[in-house]
């Protein structure tokens, strides 16, 4: 059974950074891609960052240059690196496990000042 955990979010002010972790169990996780995704309220979900198993990555146009996705295969983990944050970043996080299709619970993000 795959479990995605993730931690990490919280209240940042504008401009600050924040490092959301997604730990994984029941996969094999260095052979599979990864992603991060969020959702606003009354909003739909969004992707925000993908990376291949080896280490290739893709970005949403809103986080593209601010965001950085990366992996620790020894640690079964990926991280997402979130710098210059805007209140528009606001939305709770999700890390998803496209094989098998497994999402983690979530993680609030609120940019405020």
């Amino acid at each position: 059974q795959v479990q995605l955990v993730e931690s990490g979010g919280g209240l940042v002010q504008p401009g600050g950074s924040l490092r959301l972790s997604c730990a994984a169990s029941g996969m094999i996780f260095s052979t599979n891609s990864m992603g991060w995704y969020r959702q606003a309220p009354g909003k739909q979900r969004e992707m925000v960052a993908l990376i291949s198993s080896g280490g290739m990555s893709l970005y949403g146009d809103s986080v593209q240059g601010r965001f950085a996705i990366s992996r620790d295969n020894a640690k079964n983990t990926v991280y997402l690196q979130m710098n210059s944050l805007k209140p528009e970043d606001t939305a709770v996080y999700y890390c998803h496990a496209p094989v098998p299709g497994s999402w983690g619970q979530g993680t609030q993000v609120t940019v405020s000042s």
